[in-house]
């Protein structure tokens, strides 16, 4: 009995540090490239929400949960990652269902140009966030490049072994629990830097979808018809990567087909007042704050009045809620502003 229980001992010991380990090994994501914390952070919240977004980055750094409770009482979360592929936005959906079913679902068509993953590091910024299901081990395997092995998303130690040379003092510090930094998803930047000289788009020898792509936009559509959630198609107004007419075309014929609303916010630039000397924060990419802001101003006032989403500023406890999200939204805007010597005029 002693002999046995001092190999209990040994192994729970072993297994304890390799835990550790691989706690201080694995990425934090809350300095320099923060995007890969924005996936975990979703299960922190409380799972009542109305609109839920999923894409890439031209949602989580295009439009503004705050501004959307702020001003129409919509309560919203953004789902989204660096160059999430259609397949894990996907699944990031059927995640979601798990815990929640909104009223409608808002996504951004970018990813339909991608039918296979492209690197592994954007795969694993969108999956390690994952909780643990069935679901996520089908998004693993949708996802994995030929070179990735899937024990290596079960055990990441196996992947971040030799990264002791990138420690910092936030990898001890947040070994257990990060802390938040995305705003019901969104990543906010205040500096600006004018779209000038935007390329166009190279010759392309196909300008036709992925069967792949479309394969998950297929599903998209199906589970949302199932769970009666309305699903938004949209293009944000980013000008770079291109988006090429040929492109468009599909997306208008797929939509017609399904019947299907889709805003392309490229052809509608009037309506929401984007203004890229002033509203992108590198040079057309991604709106800053003040055009995520214009851009969930137009986006809240058609889920009212098109999509029936309902103005729940009335809801005591969820009022409660924001108020304490929308303090540390204003206190990250202060922040931000003193940082680039900047005034919210400017």
């Amino acid at each position: 009995m002693r002999r046995a229980m001092k190999i209990i001992l040994s192994a729970l010991i072993v297994l304890g540090s390799l835990f550790l380990l691989q706690r201080l090994l694995m990425p934090k994501y809350v300095d320099g490239v923060i995007e890969g914390a924005f996936i975990a952070e979703y299960y922190r919240d409380v799972k009542d929400h109305d609109v839920i977004f999923v894409g890439d980055c031209e949602v989580y750094e295009n439009f503004s949960p705050a501004v959307l409770w702020q001003e129409y009482g919509i309560n919203s979360y953004i789902r989204g990652s660096a160059e999430q592929y259609i397949w894990q936005s996907y699944y990031l959906l059927e995640d979601t269902l798990r815990y929640e079913t909104p009223k409608a679902v808002v996504f951004n068509i970018q990813s339909l140009q991608f039918s296979e993953s492209q690197r592994e590091a954007y795969n694993r910024m969108t999956l390690e966030g994952m909780e643990w299901s069935p679901v996520k081990v089908k998004a693993i395997l949708a996802s994995m490049k030929p070179e990735e092995r899937f024990l290596d998303y079960v055990f990441p130690i196996l992947r971040y072994h030799s990264r002791w040379s990138e420690l910092t003092a936030s990898d001890a510090a947040y070994m257990f629990k990060t802390k938040p930094v995305s705003f019901n998803g969104y990543y906010m930047r205040v500096d600006v830097r004018a779209a000038e000289s935007v390329p166009e788009g190279k010759p392309l020898a196909d300008y036709s979808f992925g069967d792949n792509a479309w394969k998950y936009l297929d599903m998209m559509v199906e589970l949302c018809e199932e769970k009666g959630i309305a699903l938004i198609l949209i293009k944000a107004p980013s000008l770079y990567p291109y988006w090429y007419p040929q492109w468009e075309e599909q997306v208008e014929a797929y939509a017609a087909e399904k019947n299907l609303p889709y805003i392309n916010f490229l052809d509608i630039q009037e309506e929401t007042g984007i203004d890229y000397t002033t509203d992108t924060y590198d040079g057309g990419l991604h709106m800053n704050l003040s055009g995520a802001e214009k851009l969930s101003r137009y986006m809240g006032r058609y889920l009212l009045d098109e999509a029936g989403i309902p103005n729940r500023s009335g809801e005591a406890e969820l009022a409660g809620r924001w108020e304490k999200k929308l303090a540390a939204y204003e206190a990250e805007k202060r922040a931000q502003y003193e940082y680039y010597g900047m005034t919210e005029e400017d």
